[in-house]
C-alpha cells in the first residue's frame, strides 16, 4: 500500500533587505535637510561645526557633507565683524564728504584772496581727486630762469601762507614746473634743477609762518614733464612755468 506523501508547504516570506538602504537613505535625506537649513543660516562658523559633525557621523570625515572653508578655521568672519565693516565703511564715506566740503570752503576763501587782489589772471584754484590745488603763474614769483621769489612778491608768498593755515593741518605738496625751452647755466644745469629749487624757495618763504608745521610740507620738482597746456605758443608755455600747491585730503592726522 502505497503511502501519500505530503507535500511540504514552505511559508514564503518577503524579502526585507530593501528596508536596511532604505532607512539609511531617510537618514542621509534628513541629514540634508539639516545641512540645507543650516546653510541658510549667517553663522557659517556654527554651520561648519555642524558640517564636520556630520561628516564624521556618516562618511567618516569625507564625502557630500564635507564642507571646504574658504579660510582657516578661526579666521572666518563673524556677523559682529561683518558688521564693524560696514560701520567703518559707512563712517569712512562720512569722513570723506566732510573732508569735501572742508576743501571747499578753502577754496572758497582762496578764491576770496584771488578776488580781492586781483590776481584771477595769475592764480587758481581747482578740486581734483588728489585734493584741493593752487596754480601760481612763475611770472607771479619768480624772474625769468630763476628760482629766488622776487622781494616784490614775498608779501604775496606771506599772504598765500596765512591761507595755509588749518586745525588740525593738512599734508601740503609744493611743486616746481617749466615749459620745454632747454635751460643750463652755471646754477641749473636742466629744468629738473630749476623747476626743484623754485618749489623749494617758495616753500622756504611760506614756512617763515610759525603757524604752520614744516613738518607737513613737502617739495617737489617735474621739469617740463607735466604740462598743463601745449608747449608751441607762448601763452601755452606760460601755463606751463608754474608752481602749485596741492592740499591733500585729510585722510590721516599723521604728516607724511
Amino acid at each position: 500500500m502505497s503511502k501519500k506523501r505530503k507535500k511540504k508547504h514552505h511559508e514564503e516570506h518577503m524579502d526585507e533587505s530593501w528596508l536596511i538602504p532604505y532607512a539609511d537613505l531617510l537618514t542621509l535625506l534628513l541629514a540634508l535637510f539639516i545641512v540645507l537649513f543650516a546653510m541658510s543660516s549667517v553663522d557659517a562658523v556654527k554651520f561648519q561645526q555642524m558640517s564636520k559633525a556630520f561628516n564624521d557621523v556618516f562618511s567618516g570625515g569625507t564625502g557630500v557633507f564635507e564642507f571646504q572653508s574658504p579660510m582657516p578655521e578661526g579666521q572666518m568672519e563673524s556677523p559682529d565683524e561683518r558688521k564693524e565693516d560696514v560701520e567703518k565703511n559707512d563712517e569712512d564715506k562720512a569722513d570723506a564728504a566732510k573732508d569735501q566740503m572742508e576743501l571747499m570752503a578753502l577754496q572758497e576763501k582762496v578764491n576770496s584772496y584771488i578776488a580781492e587782489k586781483k590776481l584771477t589772471d595769475k592764480l587758481n584754484t581747482k578740486l581734483t581727486d588728489e585734493g584741493l590745488l593752487l596754480t601760481i603763474r612763475d611770472n607771479v614769483l619768480f624772474e625769468s630762469g630763476r628760482a629766488e621769489v622776487r622781494s616784490s612778491d614775498i608779501n604775496i608768498a606771506n599772504e598765500i601762507a596765512d591761507l595755509l593755515i588749518m586745525e588740525p593741518p593738512r599734508n601740503i605738496i609744493i611743486s616746481g614746473h617749466t615749459d620745454n625751452v632747454p635751460i643750463r647755466t652755471a646754477r641749473y644745469e636742466s629744468n629738473w634743477e630749476l623747476s626743484v629749487m623754485r618749489a623749494v624757495e617758495f616753500m622756504k618763504i611760506i614756512l617763515k609762518n610759525e603757524q604752520l608745521d614744516p613738518r607737513w610740507f613737502s617739495a617737489k620738482g617735474f621739469g617740463e614733464f607735466q604740462p598743463v597746456a601745449a608747449n608751441d605758443t607762448a601763452e601755452g608755455k606760460a601755463r606751463n612755468r608754474r608752481v602749485e600747491i596741492l592740499i591733500l585730503p585729510r585722510t590721516s592726522n599723521n604728516p607724511s
